[in-house]
Order: C-alpha cells, then structure tokens, then sequence
C-alpha cells in the first residue's frame, strides 16, 4: 500500500517576505475572463491550483484551462487541486474551451488537465479533441499543453500530442531525492523518458520545477543536467507555495538571486529558455517560450 507523506496541520505558516507579494484581481479584463470561464462551465488551474499569478493574467485576458474535470486521481503533496474518483467525463468539453479562447482572442493558449488514470487512455481522446478544435475556430492561436504522467502508456501519449500543438510540457515538479515526498504516485526517470519521447515526436518540449522544498542547489542543477541530457528544451522554476494546512509546508523562501543565478545555470546548459523567479509557474508568461 502507497505511504503518503505525513503533513503536520498544526505546524506553522512561515511569513512570506516581501518579494512575493501579488496583484490583486481586478479591472474589465478580468471580470471578462470569470465571466467567460463561468459561462462556458469551465476549469481553469489558475482557480483551482490557487496560483498567485491569476490577477495579473486574467487582467492580461487570459488563463489556463483545465480539462478533464476538477478531480484528480494523483495525491500529490503539494497541489490545491482536489484529489478523488472523477466522475463527469464531458465529451463536449472540447469545443466549450474552444469557443471560451475565440471569444478571449487568446495569442497562445495554454491548457493543461488533472491526472484521469482510471482511463485506459489516460484522457487522451479528449485531449486531442481539444486542440483540435481550438485550431479549428482558431487557426491564429499557438498551443502549449501541460500534460500528465500517462504512466508509460506511450501510444496514450502519442495520441495526447499528436493534434497539432505547439509547445508540449510535462512538469517534473521536484528533484529526483525528493520525488516520494513530493510526488509519491510518480517516478522521476519516468517523466524524464516522456518528455524525451515527446522530443522525438517533434515538439517543442518544456518543464517545471518547484524550489524551497528541502532541495539542494546542487540537486537543482543535477535535474537540469538530466532535463538536457532528455532534449528538454524549456524550463521554469518557481517557489513552492502551501496551498492550505494540509499540502507540503514550506522549507525555505527562495531569495530573487538564487533565481537569478538558477536562469544563468540553465542557459549555460543550453536551455532555450529559462524562466526562473518567485512567482514563476509553468504556464507564466508561457508565450515567451515560443
């Protein structure tokens, strides 16, 4: 049986410094946006992953949808997103996103899903319905999704990429000593053979990485040198936020130089891009990494 790691609800709260401050959400732009994802019953993991950045991007006019529902198979340590048995499975969900990102006139489209493993094929039939029909009612508009594990069920995986996105993501989340802390139902070589196959299918590949979870310098750049060593050609790092009581507590508060220096590191290693600061998240800024 799975051994989850033990999180201590009475442990406190450490007091986030200065640097991690956020906008709050406000303005036309973002009241177009939650009325828009409201209308269309939709997901997005900026509300349910309680990410730091959402005023600032749905002020900017955009998000990042979440498919396949709200439930996640996976109890990762560290996401908001709820875990359990999903029980909806909406075939017409493709075209509700589709139609949500013409009317926001999105530029680059980022989607991104909860785990479905109780599928055979991992969610994978929905997955290429969506960007196909975003490309459909948005020939203009640039695709990156950020994709699960598919647990090496590797022809799911070809059929998840094969819709003609842009930019394909798989996130490693954390350093590999620290995997069956942080992502216990997951294997770090594992994520490093998918994003290598994605390579191989053409994409464009990308990850993510939390820092301030316990994890050394030195293990950040090891992660790095495997991440190239597998062809991955993007990478963002951010600092690891708790959610609520019951996720991972913070280690450590990363200060804006170790970013700093975690972008120089990457860049020198021969990442195309490197975004690296506190409130970096993998889908930030995602139209930069085109």
């Amino acid at each position: 049986m799975l051994e989850l790691p033990i999180v201590d609800k009475k442990e406190p709260r450490r007091r986030k410094p200065d640097w991690l401050r956020v906008k709050l959400p406000i303005g036309q732009e973002y009241k177009k946006v939650r009325s828009i994802v409201d209308e269309y019953k939709l997901h997005t993991i900026c509300q349910s992953g309680n990410c730091p950045n959402m005023g600032e991007c749905w002020g900017a006019g955009t998000a990042t949808f979440m498919i396949l529902g709200n439930t996640c198979t996976r109890s990762c340590s560290f996401c908001a997103v709820k875990t359990g048995r999903p029980s909806e499975y909406d075939e017409d969900e493709p075209v509700r996103v589709a139609e949500a990102i013409r009317l926001m006139n999105v530029k680059h489209a980022v989607i991104t899903s909860v785990n479905r493993d109780e599928r055979k094929d991992k969610g994978a039939e929905i997955w290429y319905q969506t960007v196909r029909s975003v490309k459909e009612l948005s020939p203009q508009t640039t695709i990156e999704t950020l994709i699960p594990d598919v647990r090496a069920t590797w022809w799911a995986l070809e059929r998840m990429i094969s819709a003609g996105q842009e930019v394909v993501s798989h996130n490693m989340e954390t350093v590999e000593r620290l995997y069956r802390k942080v992502r216990p139902q997951a294997k770090y070589a594992r994520s490093l053979e998918q994003l290598k196959r994605i390579k191989e299918f053409g994409k464009r590949t990308k990850t993510g990485i939390m820092v301030g979870l316990g994890e050394t310098k030195d293990e950040v750049l090891k992660t790095m040198d495997d991440l190239r060593e597998h062809d991955c050609d993007v990478i963002t790092i951010g600092q690891y936020l708790q959610p609520t009581k019951m996720h991972l507590a913070v280690d450590e508060f990363i200060h804006p130089d170790i970013f700093k220096y975690y972008e120089e590191e990457g860049l020198k290693r021969g990442f195309d891009f490197v975004e690296s600061g506190p409130l970096v998240r993998s889908s930030y800024h995602a139209e930069r990494h085109l």
